[in-house]
């Protein structure tokens, strides 16, 4: 039988690179404070066009994959950049520009934004992600690829059930008590 190869329900440990359109680099497994990528293969863990483009590598596989900002974290979306009042803010006297929080949409999705400027009582929000439009280059060694245990499927499945498109981990800084950005006419 063959060496096993990334398919769904196989856990894959991996380092890589990523860098932007700019070729600047982003983020890497070789950072000081960056690790491996290790995830259960076929559950949105990743962004899909990496996902896909890693399908049926193996272990020890070095590849150099382009991802269009459609098959990464999508196009950029003027729609989402908003105007809210100041005092909807969690600390209004405080905010500044690069500031992130949590805001609720009206259909009650949570999403992160980022303040991009404060003119008087009104502030202008980016609710896109940082790397939204940007088509991004990883390149990935695969380290491991093994079944996945069922206890790590599971878990990789109610993690796309709850999925929380969370991107700065677990040590990010800004609140998770959202801030409405309900139907509003700010001008």
């Amino acid at each position: 039988m063959g060496e096993l190869t990334i398919r769904p329900n196989t856990h894959v440990t991996l380092e890589y690179e990523l860098r932007g359109e700019d070729g600047e680099l982003l983020d890497a497994s070789e950072q000081p404070d960056g690790e491996p990528i290790r995830y259960v293969h076929g559950y949105g863990m990743l962004v899909p066009g990496l996902e896909a483009a890693l399908l049926g590598l193996r272990t020890g596989d070095e590849r150099e994959i382009l991802v269009p900002a459609e098959g990464a974290y999508g196009e950029y979306d003027e729609g989402l950049v908003l105007e809210i009042a100041r005092s909807d803010l969690p600390d209004p006297s405080r905010v500044q520009v690069g500031d992130e929080f949590t805001a609720e949409s009206p259909d009650g999705d949570e999403m992160v934004v980022t303040v991009q400027s404060v003119e008087g009582d009104t502030v202008t929000v980016d609710a896109n992600h940082p790397l939204a439009g940007m088509a991004l280059t990883y390149r990935v060694k695969i380290v491991e690829v093994r079944e996945a245990s069922d206890e790590e499927v599971e878990s990789a499945a109610a993690s796309l059930d709850d999925a929380h498109e969370h991107v700065h981990g677990a040590d990010c800084d800004h609140t998770h008590d959202p801030v409405s950005l309900g139907e509003r006419d700010v001008n």
